[in-house]
């Protein structure tokens, strides 16, 4: 990439990063003499990540992006707008009906005139169909609509889950389990509880104030304006503290991903909790997240505890105000006392529907801050995208080209300029102290992450032109700490390839030196592992890894410190496994016992992100170089150790004498 290209790519990361937009506010800040010590003081939290989110507060508009969601189902969401159109009109039929019966039937009656039976049966009759029409289409509206969210609901949850499948590893290590578990589950809740109920009670809201706003003008003009005299004030109020609930949910959210995060911590550890007596101290961390969301929502509350009595306050004044003018209209002459009967029918509809959509600002808010955080998650793009055309793999040989390779953390090179070239049915072995780049070169092989600079080609194509699930299916990972899911073994062993066969799971479980303890288990292979396999020991653990990796039959093989963290005779039975697993295959091992690697054809010394030595085991003795002196190490370590163990030997043994002549001290003589 030359200059140019560098620099582009520069600016359109630096571009993205609040350190550097920070940066630059203080440099403009300092160039205008504005800024303060204050403000000079680094942000640790934006220093810390990159990739962090900018905590903005969340706009209502958000909510208008969950339109793509809805668009599937356009026809179920026209016909529950009509249905709402024509239920919300029948609704407003009985206030007006009561007109003629308060001025054609009840005054009359008082005045003296007999009452007209068939009239007064024909205006209850409108009354109870009206009543009925507007249940019925009520019922309709609510059912279809309710449907209708619950799915966009589902979508939105599957989605966001899928999407964030495809996301890189670094954007996981950035984020806590508990909030990415509260943001697809709580905050996919709370956006279908606003759709299927609030949204449609807003609509609804809406609907009847238009309505009735043009009934009431069509009424009597005058009497219409005062009684909107309120609204303004509403409005205000509204806007003022919709603000402030915008900024509140939002951290609500974030306040309550911390509890939940402490949950995430602890149930998966709690083995370590109860081996280190740490349950006071964990529970002293949910008390302190706990009391701190509470204090959270107490100071929102009051802000939305005033709000709320404030504009029922408003509309029962306006409600006065509209008595007092209309008596004062009837006084006149101006309206009769049906039309001023028909008006406090219609205003009392009108308000109550004003209360209503004030109280639905604060489920908007929440909602829209619940939509911010899942697109936050949506908007991520993937660093490892898939081709445009990619390439179809028919048959992997395993031979892997890597040219000029150079990798970037943020601003820090892991790897830079690295040359190597595995032929097919090769095995390497990685060594090098920590740091030095193994496992990022492990992973961009792998693909979990794209090489900044230069290529890796496998059988001479870019790994970056075919399809990732297509180019993974063709790579088997044994890692240090294996993952086993909750469920049986034999779905463990089966995940790469969910549709083998029970005679393929068992003959890769025998392949990997499992098959004799599975069938100790109570239930052999439909024996329940438990949450992350802690019904198993380590051993067993990895060597149903293992067997998952033969079971996909991959053409290139990674071991990421398979064996280090299992005792030596554990290590045996797994080494076994391991010569199995390798045969025949591209295989790239990383171990911390360099004693582990005699069996690989070539090892490769990793220094600061460069390959600094390469050859088999004797040649890179025999030139005592950089492999050399960390074999050295290790003896020296391994001997240190021995003579530790020999010494805790002796003085164990030492100690039982002492206590027999302390039992018995006429021994000594």
């Amino acid at each position: 990439m030359g200059a140019e290209g560098r620099l582009a790519r520069w600016r359109y990361t630096l571009a993205s990063q609040p350190a550097a937009l920070r940066l630059l506010k203080l440099f403009g800040q300092r160039e205008n003499g504005t800024v303060s010590e204050a403000t000079a003081e680094p942000d640790g939290d934006e220093l810390a990540s990159p990739d962090a989110e900018l905590q903005t507060p969340p706009s209502t508009w958000v909510l208008l992006r969950l339109g793509r969601f809805a668009n599937p189902y356009r026809k179920q969401l026209i016909a529950g707008f009509l249905l709402t159109l024509v239920s919300t009109a029948a609704t407003l039929v009985p206030p007006y009906l009561t007109i003629p019966l308060m001025d054609d039937i009840l005054i009359p009656f008082q005045n003296g005139q007999k009452i007209d039976p068939a009239r007064v049966g024909l205006y209850l009759s409108g009354l109870l169909g009206a009543a009925l029409v507007g249940w019925g289409l009520g019922w309709a509206r609510t059912y279809l609509l309710a449907l209708v969210s619950e799915r966009i609901g589902a979508d939105l949850r599957t989605t966001t889950y899928e999407h964030l499948l495809t996301l890189p590893l670094d954007y996981f290590g950035g984020k806590r389990t508990g909030d990415l578990m509260a943001r697809i589950g709580s905050e996919t809740d709370r956006i279908n509880v606003f759709l299927s109920l609030h949204a449609l009670d807003f609509a609804n809201d809406v609907l009847m104030i238009v309505m009735t706003a043009v009934i009431l003008v069509s009424i009597n003009p005058l009497l219409a304006v005062v009684t909107l005299v309120p609204l303004p004030f509403i409005a205000w109020m509204i806007h003022v503290v919709r603000d402030r609930l915008r900024t509140g949910f939002e951290k609500i959210d974030r306040v309550w991903s911390e509890v939940t995060n402490v949950l995430a911590d602890t149930i998966p550890g709690i083995r370590v909790v109860k081996a280190f007596a740490q349950e006071r101290r964990e529970a002293e961390r949910f008390r302190v997240a706990n009391a701190y969301n509470l204090q959270v929502n107490d100071k929102l509350n009051r802000t939305w505890s005033l709000f709320t009595p404030t504009v029922s306050l408003l509309t029962e004044i306006g409600l006065l105000v509209v008595w007092g003018f209309g008596i004062w209209q009837v006084a006149r002459g101006s309206i009769t006392v049906g039309v001023l009967t028909a008006f406090i029918a219609y205003i009392g509809r009108f308000y109550t529907r004003l209360d209503s959509m004030s109280r639905i600002v604060s489920v908007t808010q929440k909602a829209a801050a619940g939509a911010k955080r899942i697109f936050d998650i949506l908007d991520h793009v993937s660093n490892v995208p898939e081709p445009a055309n990619p390439v179809k793999i028919e048959r992997v040989q395993g031979r892997i080209e890597m040219s000029g390779l150079g990798f970037r953390y943020g601003s820090r090179a892991v790897i830079h300029d690295l040359d190597l070239t595995i032929e097919p049915g090769e095995m390497i072995g990685l060594v090098g102290h920590s740091g030095s780049g193994k496992s990022t070169l492990v992973n961009l092989i792998c693909r979990f992450y794209d090489v900044t600079d230069g290529a890796i080609k496998v059988d001479g194509t870019d790994i970056r032109r075919f399809a990732v699930a297509d180019y993974r299916r063709h790579v088997g990972l044994v890692l240090q700490e294996p993952f086993l899911f909750f469920g049986t073994i034999a779905q463990n062993i089966a995940y790469g390839k969910p549709d083998a066969t029970r005679a393929e799971v068992v003959a890769a479980a025998r392949a990997a030196h499992a098959h004799d303890f599975i069938l100790r288990l109570p239930h052999g292979y439909d024996s329940l592992v438990g949450e992350r396999g802690q019904g198993l020991s380590g051993g067993e653990r990895q060597r149903i890894s293992i067997a998952r990796a033969l079971l996909i039959d991959p053409r290139i093989l990674i071991l990421d410190e398979a064996t280090s963290a299992v005792d030596t005779e554990t290590e045996k039975e797994i080494q076994k496994a391991l010569d199995n697993l390798v045969q025949g295959r591209t295989t790239i091992a990383i171990a911390h016992r360099l004693s582990t690697l005699r069996k690989a054809d070539r090892l490769v010394v990793m220094d600061r992100g460069e390959v600094v030595e390469v050859g088999p085991h004797d040649a890179l003795m025999a030139r005592q170089g950089a492999y050399w002196r960390l074999y050295q190490a290790q003896l020296r370590q391994a001997d240190e150790e021995a003579s530790e163990g020999a010494v805790d030997e002796r003085a164990g043994a030492q100690l039982p004498l002492a206590i027999s002549h302390a039992a018995h001290p006429a021994g000594e003589a």
